[in-house]
């Protein structure tokens, strides 16, 4: 289905509602670390759409990572994610995130192909 060493990319500039102060994960205006993660799962979905069996997509399932550095308003934010495993529907990636500065955050994510039908269906 997908092979190892797809690669997605996601940016943003970091605007008010990116900060922790508005999101509630902090007190700070600073690039909330939700934010961070939203960013980081948007590139590994990414580096896989285009390669998902037609009515599939993926969902996340977990996320491990490290928020090791600030970024400010008005920052852009990059994130970067490498399919490194697979197995069966299960992806495995690891996933950075980076500013002008450098490294910001990095970990792994793992998401699954799902049939989008079935999937919604779920939720009926």
């Amino acid at each position: 289905m997908v092979e190892k060493g797809l690669k997605g990319v996601s940016s943003l500039q970091v605007e008010a509602h990116h900060t922790a102060k508005v999101m509630g994960s902090g007190d700070m205006e600073v690039f909330a670390t939700p934010a961070m993660v939203a960013l980081m799962e948007n590139a590994a979905m990414r580096a896989v759409a285009s390669e998902l069996p037609e009515g599939s997509s993926t969902v996340g399932a977990s996320i491990e990572v490290s928020h090791i550095r600030p970024t400010a308003l008005g920052d852009e934010v990059t994130a970067t994610a490498e399919l490194i495993e697979t197995e069966g529907r299960k992806l495995t990636f690891r996933v950075e995130a980076s500013d002008r500065a450098g490294v910001i955050g990095n970990g792994t994510h793992i998401r699954y192909v799902v049939d989008r039908e079935r999937f919604l269906a779920k939720l009926r």
